[in-house]
């Protein structure tokens, strides 16, 4: 039925024009076989073909003694074309089509170059990332005291997909874990509502502190959702553990929790009075305070840490910390550094003592140690508080009832009459003494406090974040 093109040719395009080749071909008219106009070859039988719009089909038949030259015959249908029968002469037929081959070739083509650029672009900004990234984290690794970046991949490993916990807390779960040779303590943060340019900027702060009665900060990761932080590993665990009988087999001596108390003197005089910036700890308790292997004492767990600026004399803040451990300052919200020199008090008292100062397992009238603090100390029988389970106690009476003095003094409910840390550091060495006597009356503001603060706790409603659970 001959062959019909599915798109008109356009004189207006012929730039577009495109021949495509069909073997063996025959051609009738109706007056049976027309013989072929003669041309030099089939490149010339289609270029003529192509100057010309109205021609449809090139036919090319080359000549049987050479195999070049040949004759052309220009159509300007494509009709009566066919197969070839025996007794019809084959010919090489080109049919005009309008571009398509090639405008479909050519968008195929661009679009796969195209692709294949973009591809290549993503690719190098994606390498060119990476290899910033692992500089910035190699260089900021390699300045002495920068906490080190790790990836959350990392920690996982190094920790064993955090299957070994220390313990938990208000802020998270601890995990011990091992990079190299080093043993390492990783502090998975939750439920923290900071964001993580804060998050950073803490640990910048953080990273920055170095004491020998202050926990270490080896590093951290702040991937995603993924809040971590890599502290050294301290392998006496945290002091509640020596002080509240959980290891009855052996108990500390009076010369190691005196320097337990001396360490923690210091580490906080550092904090406050030392950095450029003072640095609250505001959660100061047994259960932060961790020892290494030979019962030294470092301060830990800053996650509920403020800095105050040198130019304020108090700061805003909303109530943090943990019961038991709160000044009575914090009714006002407006608090100081000598927050944490009450609760140093308390730390005193219950290492002295070897009890929690809320104990609601003892009976009513013993339940506040602070309670029964003021009335020993007015009786003057201070020394029925101690930890009879300390055998070297007795023969250091007059240390132990100057210590539990010195708490009396971190314990007044007027912050401005508590003395400085590194006053108290100072008296613990010997360098100086407090020659005034404290006052005793802590029990009435004592109970008045707490009870209101035990309110505005349970009106307040304050997150895990706020007030730090048990370890």
């Amino acid at each position: 039925m001959g062959c019909i093109p599915w798109n008109n040719l356009s004189c207006d395009h012929m730039r577009d024009h495109q021949l495509v080749p069909v073997s063996n071909i025959s051609y009738f008219s109706d007056n049976g076989f027309q013989s072929l106009a003669t041309s030099a070859t089939d490149v010339d039988c289609k270029q003529s073909c192509l100057d010309k719009c109205s021609c449809k089909v090139a036919l090319f038949q080359y000549d049987s003694h050479d195999g070049i030259s040949g004759s052309c015959l220009l159509l300007s249908q494509a009709l009566l074309l066919s197969e070839p029968k025996s007794s019809a002469t084959r010919a090489l037929a080109f049919f005009k089509i309008q571009g398509t081959v090639k405008r479909w070739t050519s968008i195929a083509v661009g679009s796969a170059v195209g692709s294949f650029a973009l591809l290549s672009v993503a690719i190098t900004i994606f390498i060119w990332r990476k290899c910033k990234k692992r500089e910035e984290e190699d260089f900021f690794g390699g300045i002495p005291g920068v906490p080190a970046r790790f990836s959350y991949n990392d920690l996982k490993i190094a920790t064993r997909n955090f299957s070994m916990r220390l313990g938990s807390g208000g802020f998270g779960s601890v995990f011990k874990g091992k990079i190299g040779n080093e043993a390492i303590a990783v502090k998975r943060l939750e439920g923290v509502d900071q964001g993580k340019e804060e998050f950073l900027a803490e640990v910048e702060t953080i990273g920055r502190i170095h004491h020998i009665n202050l926990v270490r900060l080896i590093g951290f990761c702040a991937e995603k959702s993924n809040k971590l932080l890599v502290y050294e590993y301290m392998s006496n665990s945290s002091l509640d553990k020596w002080i509240f009988h959980e290891h009855p087999v052996f108990t500390l001596s009076w010369k190691t929790r005196r320097n337990i108390i001396m360490g923690i003197a210091k580490g906080l005089s550092y904090l406050h009075e030392e950095c450029a910036q003072r640095i609250a700890h505001l959660d100061i308790k047994p259960q932060n305070i961790l020892l290494d292997d030979r019962f030294n004492a470092k301060v830990s767990d800053f996650g509920l840490s403020k800095l105050i600026s040198r130019e304020d004399s108090k700061v805003m803040t909303r109530m943090r910390g943990t019961r038991g451990y709160l000044a009575p300052e914090w009714l006002g919200s407006k608090i100081t550094e000598k927050v944490d020199i009450y609760s140093f008090g308390i730390v005193i008292v219950e290492i002295v003592c070897g009890r929690k100062n809320l104990d609601e397992s003892q009976p009513e009238e013993r339940i506040h140690l602070i309670s029964l603090l003021q009335e020993k100390a007015r009786s003057g029988k201070l020394f029925d508080l101690v930890d009879t389970s300390i055998n070297d106690m007795e023969f250091h009476r007059e240390e132990v009832r100057e210590m539990m003095e010195l708490a009396l003094w971190c314990l007044q409910v007027d912050s401005s009459k508590r003395p400085l840390m590194s006053t108290v550091a100072k008296v613990l060495e010997g360098a100086m003494t407090l020659d005034a006597t404290p006052h005793y009356d802590l029990v009435a503001n004592y109970e008045l406090n707490h009870s209101n603060l035990e309110r505005q706790i349970c009106s307040y409603l304050p997150s895990a974040t706020h007030l730090s659970g048990p370890r």
